[in-house]
C-alpha cells in the first residue's frame, strides 16, 4: 500500500486529510508564549482571529527530523510505502528534515520537494492520489510528481502589505507607500521562492492583473486546480470569481470550483484578504 504524508503548509487540515485518506503532519505556530499545531488544535479561522486581535506576530517552526522519523515509523510498520510531500525547500528547512529522516527507511519512504506552498502543494498531493488510483508504483508516482511540479503555477493578489512588513519581508517605507496608494501586489511562486510579479492600484485592478497572469499561462483543466482565500470571510474570493468568470466559463461550473481557506504558515505573511489561484499550466 502507498500512503501519502503532507505537511500543513499545504493548508490541508487534519479533518480534510482523513477525508482524503492521507496523513498530515502539522507545522507549529507560536503567538508569544502560546504554541499551536496548524490545522490540528488551531483552525484556519481561529488563526486569523488571533492574527487580527493579537499584539504578538506569529512565528512558525519547521518540522524537525525527529517528528518525521516518528511519522515514518508509524506509517511503514506494516510494510507500506510512504510518499512525503513538503513545503518548498526554499521557504523552509522542512524538506531537508524529512529527507534526512527518510534515510533510515531504505526504499520505503520517498520525499518530494513540492517547490510550492498552500494550494500549490495541495494540487500536487491531489495528483499523487490520482496516480495511486491508476495503479502506479511509488517510484513511478515520485517521478511524475517531480516532473509535473514544474508546471504548477501559484499566483496571488494581496490586500495589504502590513503583514509582509511585520515579518520583515519588506521595508516599512514600502509598506506605508503601498497602504497610502492602495497598492495590491501580485506574487507568484517561482522556482520555489515567492516573487513579486506585479502591482495594481485597488482591488478591481488587482483582480484583473491576477486574471491576466492566469490567462497568459492557461489552466490545464484535466489536472487538479484550486483557489484559496485568507481571512474570516469569502468576500474577496467571491469578488474575484465574478471578475474572472471568463476563465471558468465553458470549463467548469462556478459552483464546482474548489476553494480553500489559507492557514497559518502562509497566512502569517500575507494576512487577511489575499486571493490565490494554483493550477498546472498549459504553456508558461
Amino acid at each position: 500500500m502507498i500512503k501519502i504524508l503532507i505537511d500543513t503548509a499545504s493548508d490541508i487540515t487534519m479533518q480534510e486529510a482523513q477525508e482524503l485518506g492521507i496523513n498530515a503532519i502539522p507545522i507549529e505556530v507560536r503567538f508569544g508564549n502560546e504554541s499551536f499545531l496548524d490545522g490540528f488544535n488551531l483552525s484556519h479561522k481561529k488563526f486569523f482571529e488571533k492574527l487580527i486581535e493579537s499584539d504578538d506576530f506569529p512565528q512558525t517552526s519547521q518540522i524537525n527530523e525527529f517528528r518525521f522519523e516518528e511519522e515514518f515509523k508509524k506509517l511503514t510498520k506494516n510494510g507500506d510505502e510512504v510518499i512525503c510531500i513538503t513545503l518548498s525547500s526554499k521557504l523552509s528547512g522542512t524538506y531537508n528534515c524529512a529527507l534526512a529522516a527518510s534515510k533510515s527507511f531504505q526504499d520505503k519512504v520517498f520525499v518530494v520537494d513540492s517547490l510550492n506552498a498552500t494550494i500549490g502543494e495541495r494540487i500536487l498531493c491531489e495528483l499523487a492520489l490520482r496516480l495511486i488510483k491508476e495503479g502506479k508504483t511509488a517510484k513511478e508516482i515520485v517521478e511524475q510528481l517531480n516532473k509535473q511540479k514544474q508546471r504548477i503555477k501559484l499566483l496571488a493578489v494581496l490586500d495589504t502589505l502590513k503583514y509582509l512588513k511585520k515579518g520583515g519581508r519588506i521595508s516599512p517605507l514600502v509598506a506605508l507607500t503601498g497602504e497610502v496608494f492602495s497598492i495590491k501586489p501580485v506574487v507568484s511562486v517561482v522556482d520555489g521562492e515567492v516573487k513579486l510579479v506585479g502591482k495594481a492600484i485597488g482591488s478591481k485592478k488587482g483582480n484583473n492583473l491576477l486574471m491576466q497572469f492566469v490567462e497568459k499561462c492557461g489552466i490545464d483543466f484535466d489536472m487538479p486546480f484550486a483557489l484559496a482565500y485568507s481571512g474570516l470571510n469569502e468576500d474577496f474570493l467571491n469578488r474575484y470569481l465574478i471578475d474572472s468568470k471568463k476563465i471558468w466559463n465553458g470549463n467548469v461550473e462556478m459552483k464546482d470550483i474548489p476553494s480553500y481557506m489559507i492557514g497559518s504558515t502562509i497566512g502569517t505573511h500575507v494576512g487577511p484578504g489575499a486571493i490565490a489561484v494554483s493550477f498546472f499550466a498549459k504553456e508558461c
